[in-house]
């Protein structure tokens, strides 16, 4: 009797939808001979998770190894958005501000550490050669991910303007790709910040093989901790931003400002919500990023970051929305990882692998449907009392391209 209340259930939920779900017990449910996502339930206690879902749920539990899925990670998402009313996932209800704890040094440094620290060779099976983890730049239609991150590192030295000689920061600097691009390409000497262990060992690797000792630095330290008497000409934070939380932004850009010499260029690269005054993705999926993905992460809108950068005494000069771009490396790296699957989850394990296989297609899905933005605002440090020395147009930024 309980069988057959149970299916019922599960095949009015999936009527019309191109799914077919097998459980635990061997009953099925859904459209078998046209189905594009195939899922195996093996736990009586997620059918409350399937017959009334948040994307959140679906994703814990693909994470716990609850649920099995096949098909292709977009007709996955687009499954996700039927069930769950994707329209919903734009914003959540709440906040996180009463959690005055998520952003302690400590708490920062454990945070990073937690999803970068953890395999060098992993993010190298799905990265491009520069090990660049943030969104590409496809100027051409084209374009192949090499080509496309390596556009994204130039259009980052362009729009700030490096020359020979200028001392260039780049607060969050990955496996190093922007500071050994910039100090190659275009004659800097640049530091690099970085709370990751694995990273900071990879980034000094590669300013010994590449023989730039003395022109290319690599810091493990948290970017509140930096001299002030240190100064820079240019600034880079780039993907970090996300990381240091909605009550401490005018905090950060003020430490930008005071490691900026007048007359000096940031460029801030991130993600942020799409909609005013967001607490977040919706249908459960900032709780699921926040305990599997990117502990502590909060995503302003991009007038926030302005906001921020002007109430640090910034002046804000160029914003530009790479949306759609993240979209598309999003989806390279998830191509990217599933060719490289067995040896990805050899190095990192099941759970692992499908948290970043869900993230990533997660994350792409949001893009493409303008749940989430990638802005790159270029702001200057005034020259108090003269006439800015900022650039007059843009025409420098695509100048030789």
């Amino acid at each position: 009797m309980l069988d057959s209340v149970i299916t019922k259930q599960l095949q009015a939920r999936m009527d019309g939808l191109p799914v077919h779900v097998t459980l635990w017990n061997g009953l099925e449910a859904g459209d078998q001979q046209s189905a594009k996502v195939r899922l195996q339930v093996k736990e009586p206690s997620l059918l409350k998770a399937l017959i009334n879902p948040t994307l959140g749920k679906l994703a814990r539990a693909y994470v716990e190894g609850g649920i099995d899925v096949e098909g292709s990670p977009r007709d996955i998402l687009s499954l996700g958005d039927q069930l769950c009313e994707g329209g919903a996932c734009r914003d959540r209800k709440g906040s996180d501000a009463w959690k005055w704890w998520r952003h302690t040094r400590l708490r920062d440094r454990r945070n990073i550490q937690y999803h970068y620290d953890v395999s060098n060779e992993f993010y190298g099976l799905w990265l491009d050669a520069n090990r660049v983890y943030s969104c590409a730049y496809f100027r051409e239609a084209d374009m192949s991910l090499e080509d496309a991150q390596e556009a994204k590192l130039d259009h980052i030295c362009k729009k700030l303007a490096l020359k020979p000689g200028e001392h260039f920061l780049d607060i969050g600097c990955g496996w190093g790709g922007l500071i050994l691009w910039a100090a190659e390409n275009y004659g800097v000497t640049a530091v690099g910040i970085t709370l990751s262990q694995n990273q900071h060992d990879y980034v000094q690797d590669q300013i010994a093989r590449r023989g730039l000792e003395g022109r290319v630095e690599v810091r493990l330290m948290d970017y509140r901790d930096m001299p002030e008497g240190e100064l820079f000409d240019k600034i880079a934070s780039v993907g970090m931003f996300e990381h240091v939380g909605r009550k401490h932004l005018t905090e950060y850009f003020r430490k930008i400002h005071d490691l900026l010499k007048p007359g000096g260029l940031v460029m801030n690269h991130g993600i942020t919500a799409a909609s005013l005054k967001s607490q977040g993705l919706g249908s459960g999926i900032s709780e699921f990023v926040d305990e599997y993905v990117f502990p502590g992460g909060e995503l302003p809108h991009a007038s926030e970051v302005m906001e921020h950068a002007s109430a640090a005494r910034l002046e804000c000069l160029d914003a530009e929305n790479l949306r759609p771009h993240y979209g598309r490396t999003l989806w390279e790296w998830v191509s990217r990882l599933e060719e490289h699957g067995d040896q990805a989850r050899k190095l990192i394990g099941e759970k692992k692998y499908r948290i970043w296989h869900i993230y990533m297609a997660g994350s792409a899905h949001a893009f493409d449907n303008g749940w989430l933005e990638l802005w790159q605002v270029l702001a200057g440090k005034p020259v108090e009392g003269k006439e800015p020395n900022y650039p007059f147009s843009r025409d420098y930024i695509y100048s030789g391209k």
